[in-house]
């Protein structure tokens, strides 16, 4: 219990970092400095301020300084970090691959919740997770005892970067070209894609944490999930697209979690 709790509060922390990443970054500002401060009188954040959710329940949503408003986003960031960390902390104990997917974890939160107001995911996040997790899946390939190295998860990372990054880069080409060539439909507000180059470098990202087999099952349960918000903006909005990114990210962790399960339903062994 107590292993739980230093994982929720270490997490909470983690996740105000993201939101100074989930701020910034759009931006193309510097995520380490100057050090936290009001967006909109440009006063700095004291410490004291600073603290995930107690800050913000304390203040009551609003600026010490200025009174202006805080957005919901900032505990909801903090509060779902720590939620999922210990999630996976449940799930893998603390291990190595309680570390690999944490680092998932946090470039799909900062993907997320950039994605879902501004329609565009960070290069930096989808590129630098995607070399980051390469990297880390590659490294389980050594063994020190006897000492040797296995190129299969350097492969499989590789496949799943390649798989994740040309599926979805493929489907986008296709519905473009039936939509907008072969049916000859009008762009609405000016969209003629179907989906940003973000998303393939994002599901490219989560290939190379989780492999093709995962990354495959994320690619199809992402339209899922996405299907009821993108009914509703087409008859609100006449609007086809949406910001694609949430829903890859939930689908990733949700074949994380339950995939093999999933996996097992769908093709039972005989």
């Amino acid at each position: 219990m107590i292993a739980k709790i230093i994982v929720f509060i270490f997490g909470s922390i983690v996740g105000s970092f993201l939101n100074v990443c989930i701020h910034r970054m759009p931006k193309g500002e510097s995520v380490v400095w100057p050090r936290s401060h009001c967006p909109k009188c440009q006063k700095r954040i004291p410490g004291y301020d600073n603290i995930p959710f107690i800050s913000f329940l304390l203040l009551k949503g609003r600026c010490r300084f200025c009174q202006g408003k805080i957005s919901l986003r900032y505990p909801l960031v903090e509060l779902l970090t720590a939620l999922l960390m210990v999630a996976l902390f449940n799930r893998f104990g603390l291990n190595y691959e309680f570390f690999l997917y944490m680092v998932m974890l946090w470039c799909l939160m900062i993907a997320t919740f950039v994605d879902i107001p501004l329609r565009v995911i960070p290069e930096e996040v989808c590129v630098g997770g995607m070399i980051v997790g390469f990297i880390m899946v590659s490294v389980t390939g050594f063994s020190f005892s006897p000492l040797k190295f296995t190129f299969s998860p350097m492969a499989k990372s590789a496949l799943g970067i390649i798989v994740g990054g040309g599926i979805i880069y493929a489907t986008g080409v296709l519905f473009n070209w039936v939509y907008f060539k072969l049916l000859k439909k009008p762009a609405i507000n000016g969209e003629k894609e179907s989906m940003g180059f973000g998303d393939v470098e994002l599901l490219a990202m989560i290939g190379a944490f989780m492999g093709w087999q995962m990354v495959i099952l994320t690619f199809f349960l992402a339209p899922f999930l996405g299907m009821v918000p993108g009914i509703i903006n087409l008859i609100t909005k006449k609007d086809h697209t949406i910001p694609y990114g949430p829903f890859l990210s939930i689908a990733a962790l949700v074949s994380l979690f339950w995939g093999n399960r999933i996996i097992q339903l769908i093709l039972p062994l005989r």
